[in-house]
């Protein structure tokens, strides 16, 4: 995927959802995949001439993990004269050693957004942009149509009234494929992830589940997603309006 086909996806997100208003600051979340630094590319390039200015800032929030060094995130965010931030935590310690989880997802990601939130708002942004691609959004309703019952996905965009925060997700029309193929074209700085669960989640036995039923019913992907779209999801903005 070229960055001008990255841009286009980008912007229909944000035109669909109107994720971006006149001066608004938003604080895009790094962690050093593929995802999130893809997502940084999409902000500053549509920076560039969208409309509606805006400004621009990155954080990363450092579980803790050895060997994990984002120097290189660092270069990239100077090249692109984008403000950037480390935030220095124990949550890896904490999760493995302290409290010795089994099943540490749900509270690792509790953790992670709560600091990442309160170093946006300590930067001065009003929004946080999460670098979620149309795969995430399909996985996360088979994940709760499995294990809660119900017929659900986060929402592309979500204001947090107790932090005065707006989460945005720009890249909700990108595929996972295409953020890969990204990845290669520009060579991203991509930060491998120390995490010992990495791979083994049930978010992995979702991402698995999609592409059997793809490769078996082709199309049924997309599908899955414009039922997403079409399904009237509480909290979800209705932009039939």
């Amino acid at each position: 995927m070229k960055l001008q086909q990255l841009l286009s996806f980008t912007r229909k997100a944000v035109d669909d959802y109107e994720m971006i208003q006149e001066g608004d600051h938003i604080a895009v979340g790094i962690s050093g995949g593929k995802d999130s630094l893809t997502l940084l590319y999409a902000l500053h390039g549509l920076r560039r001439f969208y409309p509606k200015r805006f400004e621009l800032s990155a954080v990363t929030v450092d579980l803790g993990y050895e060997k994990c060094d984002f120097s290189a995130v660092a270069e990239l965010c100077k090249e692109l004269h984008v403000p950037y931030k480390i935030v220095k935590t124990d949550i890896a310690h904490i999760l493995f050693e302290e409290r010795k989880e089994t099943n540490p997802c749900s509270l690792c990601a509790k953790m992670r957004k709560g600091a990442l939130n309160d170093a946006v708002k300590e930067m001065g942004c009003n929004k946080v942009a999460y670098a979620h691609h149309k795969d995430d959004i399909i996985e996360t309703m088979l994940l709760s149509l499995i294990f809660e019952g119900r017929f659900h996905s986060f929402s592309p965009k979500t204001y947090l009234d107790r932090m005065d925060l707006t989460v945005i997700r720009p890249m909700m029309y990108v595929n996972e494929m295409d953020v890969i193929g990204f990845q290669h074209k520009y060579n991203l700085p991509v930060v491998k992830s120390r995490c010992p669960v990495d791979g083994l989640t049930k978010r992995q036995d979702a991402k698995d589940l999609v592409k059997e039923l793809n490769q078996k019913y082709p199309g049924c992907k997309n599908r899955m997603f414009t039922a997403i779209l079409n399904g009237n999801i509480p909290g979800w903005p209705d932009i039939t309006k």
